[in-house]
């Protein structure tokens, strides 16, 4: 896999609204390698990967007052979708807007380089089988089997609890604010108001913001630990595979995110799963008393 292709894997996809159509899209641009798109209407997924000396000739054929190097061009386009993917309001005399080709898909950015205009045309084709498989299903089957364990784990830690609460009340301690008390945890009935309730939501996916905004971090972390493993199969026993960044991602990273640790993929996980189930209420505490004079289970 090249650097450029592992720097978009670990890219997570971002939602834009254009005026022409809504479209998910994922991008790592290095001003020495090129860069790699993707894009998706949740129809079609479409992708470009170009090196520098494509990225020369067609400034030149869009851009004929223009003279700069292919990596003044590849920092100032980095610059551009790094606002547009970012969901940033685009700075000013800065456009995008996108055409459907009989090829492909064409993402157009207008807008000014050392003071004169300067234009790009992103020229996408149909992906691959391989890719889409790469980019969406793979990681979706993942982040499906890590959301499916929570759940699991979270039923499990809920019947302890309640295991707890009964045997606190068994020794005499009772609530202090009647509005706390909760019923046992039932697991049956919850799933079955899943199905009814959370599912319906859930599965109106529309143009894919909801995906995009809020399970970036977990995409993510997927998407690592699948690098990790695949680098794993490849360079068994190699020295170098404690290093499980992409050697191109930091100056291909779009979104301005923290430089993530080795051990990334696995903290992601915790802290999406913390983010996207945290509970308004905080935990009340417990505090055991005598028979005689019970003083309240919860403070």
């Amino acid at each position: 896999m090249e650097e450029l292709e592992q720097g978009l894997l670990v890219q997570p996809w971002a939602w834009l609204q254009l005026p022409e159509d809504s479209l998910l899209a994922k991008a790592c641009i290095s001003k020495d390698e090129g860069y790699a798109l993707l894009l998706s209407d949740l129809q079609h997924v479409w992708h470009e990967r170009v090196d520098p000396g494509v990225v020369d000739r067609r400034a030149k054929e869009l851009n004929k007052r223009l003279t700069a190097t292919p990596s003044a061009f590849l920092s100032h386009l980095k610059d551009l979708m790094g606002t547009l993917l970012e969901g940033s309001a685009a700075p000013r005399g800065v456009t995008f807007s996108c055409e459907h080709t009989p090829d492909g898909l064409m993402l157009r950015v207008r807008s000014e380089l050392s003071g004169l205009p300067f234009h790009w045309h992103f020229q996408c084709t149909l992906a691959t089988p391989s890719l889409v498989s790469q980019h969406l299903l793979r990681p979706l089957m993942g982040m499906s089997l890590v959301l499916q364990g929570q759940v699991r784990e979270l039923a499990s830690l809920l019947r302890l609890k309640d295991a707890e609460i009964q045997d606190y009340q068994e020794s005499g301690a009772v609530l202090s604010r009647d509005q706390l008390k909760t019923e046992l945890f039932d697991e049956n009935s919850f799933l079955e108001q899943v199905m009814t309730e959370t599912l319906p939501e859930a599965c109106s996916i529309e143009n894919g913001r909801s995906f995009a905004m809020k399970l970036q971090n977990l995409y993510v972390a997927v998407t690592r630990q699948e690098f990790q493993a695949e680098r794993k199969r490849h360079h068994s026993g190699d020295s170098q595979t404690s290093d499980m960044t992409p050697s191109g991602e930091a100056d291909g990273r779009i979104l301005n995110q923290p430089e993530q640790q080795s051990s990334a993929p696995s903290l992601s996980v915790l802290e999406t799963l913390n983010m996207d189930t945290s509970l308004s209420m905080q935990r009340p505490h417990l505090s055991k008393v005598k028979r005689k004079k019970p003083k309240g289970l919860f403070s």
